[in-house]
């Protein structure tokens, strides 16, 4: 796959892939000045993108999906992480939670005469 069909595929932006190349996580084959992106970069991508919805740092994520031969299509995820993980969302979750509430509250005093 080109660059642009990559991008198009995944629903991203050309500058996204070019930045995961930059970062090491995918290595797409040269030919000239083309990228042309193999199935292990597609299936990288997709982890990527995966670790991304989960609320994961690019940090961790770069390790979640390091090439370890196995061709897996999952992150490499053990207990503990999912736990760390699920309490740090819930966490973002009640700080959303609350700041939404000021918000609403503050909108009801304003359109309050």
């Amino acid at each position: 796959m080109t660059i642009g069909d990559m991008a198009k595929a995944f629903n991203v932006s050309q500058r996204t892939l070019r930045f995961y190349e930059d970062r090491g996580m995918l290595k797409p084959k040269r030919d000239g000045s083309s990228r042309l992106y193999g199935a292990q970069d597609r299936r990288k991508l997709g982890l990527i993108l995966r670790g991304k919805r989960l609320g994961f740092t690019l940090t961790e994520i770069i390790g979640f999906v390091a090439d370890n031969g196995s061709g897996a299509n999952a992150l490499a995820l053990d207990q503990n992480q999912i736990n760390l993980q699920i309490a740090h969302l819930e966490r973002q979750r009640e700080s959303l939670d609350t700041a939404i509430s000021e918000l609403r509250a503050t909108q009801d005093k304003l359109a309050t005469p």
